[in-house]
């Protein structure tokens, strides 16, 4: 195993990586930014430097910086967490170089999904259904709408380089296609350094569900089952699940072998998640790869005892993986909820000191933290910060004890979300598993 790994992110996902690596009695070195300095995850980790000012682009999105610290502290791999640098080519191509390894699949297959258009192409060769939509760059105003008659309204314009919601926006006529092609377009050559755009039909009431795969560098790819996460605002996940409550065994299977096939399809290396579009008759299409752990990994943990960090961390190693798809097997439920500072009713950022924190204690919850009683957020980061896992024998056992955990749970001096994540909970829709894409839209109306 490595000796010294450096963790080139922050916040929760620091510390959990963090914890790992204390696990397997492998020393770590945190990276920070101006804003960070008190950070829990600086004093966790047994080395800390400082790399710059609060904004991402002089600190976490540095990547000299970044890689001076590796060199200096004779670090021999770099875990990049999710967000900021994890799907970034340049990034893995530069540790590659260095002879540093890179926690996670290599640039090019990271740069073969970080073009939408190229993962769509790959994924309709490999077998994997995609979308209806164009496989090439939409040039103008006027392709598009040639194409979006073709297909039929709605439509959904696509960065081909975007994320997190940017660049993307449904269109319901020619008017709302024409200013929202253009204006994407703009965002993602202004976020992504790319503005090329096309188009996908939108699947109407349409489930998010997700695969989550490991491979290592022997030919073994496993899946390690789904998570529903379709509760979303701004395209953004909110609450997330294990397994889907939507999905029959047949289906579940299916959608395993076919994230199985997307992986090798591009010779992946290392835990990844293939994003599917799923409809009400359980038709499911790609719609993206994640090249890293995801935000929403502990559910998948908690239902298959597999620590994904540990495996990343096995995998760049060199190690087989040390079970096979027959070992796995899914064992319970597992329900994850985003804790924000932001307001619960716009779901607008709400910076500001922390002048308490009392996360609830209990047997079948798990928390993921970034912050604690005396941490000040600040409005450089995507305002996140912990995660509530709750997990029982069944969907129905592990709601309660998510519902009773949020209700428990103090955070003083900023505005969270835990009050609108409570009464989803108790919602019938979530109770009974109906949560489609559209759910917080619909939830909010009801409200």
């Amino acid at each position: 195993m490595f000796n010294k790994v450096l963790i080139a992110n922050r916040g929760e996902i620091a510390s959990r990586v963090i914890r790992t690596c204390k696990s397997l009695g492998v020393k770590t070195v945190a990276v920070y930014s101006e804003a960070d300095q008190e950070a829990p995850f600086v004093s966790e980790a047994d080395e800390s430097y400082l790399i710059g000012g609060p904004k991402v682009n002089e600190s976490y999105l540095n990547i000299d910086a970044i890689v001076n610290v590796a060199k200096e502290t004779n670090s021999e791999a770099v875990h990049p967490g999710y967000g900021l640098l994890s799907e970034n080519t340049d990034f893995a191509k530069r540790l590659e170089d260095e002879n540093i390894v890179f926690i996670g699949p290599d640039s090019n297959a990271i740069n073969q999904m970080g073009s939408k258009l190229t993962a769509r192409q790959t994924m309709e060769k490999a077998g994997v259904p995609i979308i209806p939509g164009t496989n090439d760059p939409v040039e103008s105003v006027e392709d598009a709408k040639q194409i979006a008659s073709d297909i039929g309204y709605p439509v959904m314009v696509k960065a081909s380089h975007g994320g997190g919601g940017i660049g993307m926006e449904i269109v319901h006529n020619d008017t709302e296609l024409e200013k929202a092609f253009e204006s994407n377009a703009r965002r993602a050559e202004q976020f992504f350094g790319n503005g090329t755009m096309f188009i996908e039909k939108v699947i109407e009431d349409a489930h998010h569900i997700e695969i989550q795969v490991l491979a290592d560098h022997y030919g073994e790819t496993v899946h390690l089952f789904d998570r529903e996460c379709s509760i979303q605002r701004r395209h953004q996940k909110v609450i997330e699940e294990a397994p889907s409550p939507l999905l029959s065994e047949e289906t579940r299977q299916e959608m395993g072998e076919a994230g199985v096939r997307a992986a090798k399809a591009i010779n992946y290396k290392n835990a990844g998640t293939i994003e599917f579009l799923v409809d009400e008759e359980q038709n499911f299409y790609f719609l993206e790869m994640n090249t890293r752990l995801q935000v929403e990994h502990p559910v998948t943990e908690q239902i298959t005892g597999v620590d994904l960090v540990e495996e990343q961390l096995k995998i760049a190693h060199g190690e087989k993986l040390s079970f096979s798809q027959e070992d796995l097997q899914i064992n319970g439920h597992a329900i994850e909820a985003r804790i924000y500072a932001e307001d619960p009713k716009t779901f607008f950022p709400s910076p500001g000191q922390i002048t308490a924190f009392n996360p609830p204690v209990g047997t079948n919850i798990r928390h993921d933290i970034g912050v604690n009683s005396q941490y000040k957020v600040t409005p450089y980061y995507d305002p996140m910060v912990a995660k509530l896992i709750a997990f029982g024998n069944s969907r129905a056992e592990t709601i309660d004890h998510l519902k009773d955990a949020l209700m428990d749970y103090e955070v003083v001096g900023i505005k969270t979300n835990i009050p609108f994540l409570i009464d989803v909970t108790q919602s019938p829709a979530f109770q009974k598993g109906d949560t489609r894409t559209s759910f917080i839209q619909e939830f909010m109306i009801k409200q």
